[in-house]
């Protein structure tokens, strides 16, 4: 987004409106919906959104990445269990639940924007929560100890594919997966 001096009125208008629009349509299309949807919607030429927002990741960083962040801080909230290896687990699952419910979210934490710095970060943060998790379930021997923090992108990276093919057939597959990361 670009920075500087305060901006115009209408500026200020069409920089709300502009995210406004970005943010149903993400919400409804996932990150690659198009910036020419964006802009009609919003009632300004896709040259503004550039203009504003530099990009598309930057717009995908202004717009989305405080919301997947949100959305990452509740999948955190919602672990749960008495061992290590079930909050590990529940956690996965917050995480995939949450993939599953938001096209948008799922497009961020499967990098799928990698040169959306603020998306990135995002990511980072879900394996990073995940790999605390992991840790402390291989510390009590419940997990196989040569899963890896890189592991955790690629399974996080899986999951989104299965989310994209429909249905709950993500959740059947990831249970799948945590079934056999257990010791």
């Amino acid at each position: 987004m670009s920075t500087g001096p305060r901006l115009r009125a209408d500026a200020a208008r069409n920089m709300e409106r502009i995210s406004a629009a970005a943010f149903e349509a993400f919400r409804e299309k996932g990150l690659d919906a198009p910036l020419e949807e964006i802009a009609r919607r919003a009632g300004v030429s896709v040259g503004t959104i550039y203009h504003r927002f530099g990009s598309r990741e930057g717009l995908l960083d202004a717009v989305v990445a405080g919301i997947a962040q949100e959305k990452l801080d509740e999948a955190v909230a919602a672990t749960s269990g008495v061992t290590p290896s079930a909050r590990f687990a529940s956690y996965m699952l917050a995480l995939g639940t949450a993939q599953a419910a938001d096209p948008s979210f799922n497009d961020v934490v499967s990098r799928r924007y990698p040169q959306a710095a603020a998306l990135r970060a995002v990511c980072d943060s879900a394996v990073a929560q995940g790999e605390v998790l992991m840790r402390a379930a291989q510390d009590d021997g419940s997990l196989r100890t040569d899963l890896v923090g890189s592991d955790l992108d690629r399974l996080i990276w899986l999951n989104a594919q299965a989310v994209r093919l429909g249905g709950d057939w993500w959740r059947r597959a990831l249970e799948f997966v945590l079934d056999g990361l257990r010791r």
